[in-house]
Formats: structure tokens, sequence, C-alpha cells
């Protein structure tokens, strides 16, 4: 079972017991965080698609740390002009651990995912 969620407006694939880094979110090391937007939802046999995201359904996470990630280097230059500018940048991040996916797959998804076959009236065909 997974579901793909939107956190700080990027889509992270969410399952029990992953873990998964995020940029930054308010809380304390151990606090709960529930996540409400939830794109797309799947059971292993049934898959929901929001529409655009999927109703009544929620991840639960565990906040496991903050920190900051590698220095990444930002280098600008204009060629013969004599100028360039060099610049560091260190991404915080909070590490979650997904603690559970709360879902439920209406029966009109259940019935919408398999394919009815065309119903043919043969009366009609016959009379022309």
């Amino acid at each position: 079972m997974y579901a793909i969620i939107n956190i700080s407006g990027k889509q992270y694939k969410a399952s029990e017991g992953a873990r998964v880094r995020v940029p930054k979110q308010s809380g304390d090391e151990g606090s709960t965080l529930t996540f409400n937007e939830v794109l797309l939802f799947s059971d292993g046999k049934n898959t929901e698609v929001g529409t655009p995201t999927v109703s009544g359904a929620s991840v639960t996470a565990t906040i496991i740390d903050h920190g900051r990630d590698r220095k990444i280097l930002v280098y600008k230059k204009k060629r013969r002009k004599g100028y360039q500018r060099k610049n560091g940048h260190r991404q915080w991040f909070t590490d979650l651990e997904i603690k559970k996916i709360k879902a439920s797959i209406s029966p009109k998804a259940k019935s919408a995912s398999k394919k009815a076959e065309p119903v043919i009236d043969k009366s009609s065909q016959e009379e022309e």
C-alpha cells in the first residue's frame, strides 16, 4: 500500500515504515504531522487517483530529525566583463518516518476501475 502526497509543493511516494527527506517542516523531533493532500492512493488491488486530491485520505508521519544538506556552490560569470560571483547554499530538511496511511476506496471507484463490456442490442441490428 502506498500513496503519493504533496508536501511543500513537491510530490513524494509514501509507504508505511518508509523514511522520506522533505523540505523543512515545523515541529519538534518526535512530533506527529498529518498530510491531507493525497494525490493518489493504491492498496495493491485498487488505485484511486484524486481530482486533484483523494477525499478522506491522509498520511501520518513522525519527525525523526532536522538538518542541513551538503553545500551547493552557485557560480555566476559573464565573459569578457570581469563579473564573477561565487555563493554557497545549504538547504534545510526534515526526515520523516511514515507511520500510517488512512484511506478508503469507495465502491464507485472499485466499479469504475473495472472495464464494462459494451451492451449490443441484437434485435436492432437484425431489423436493418
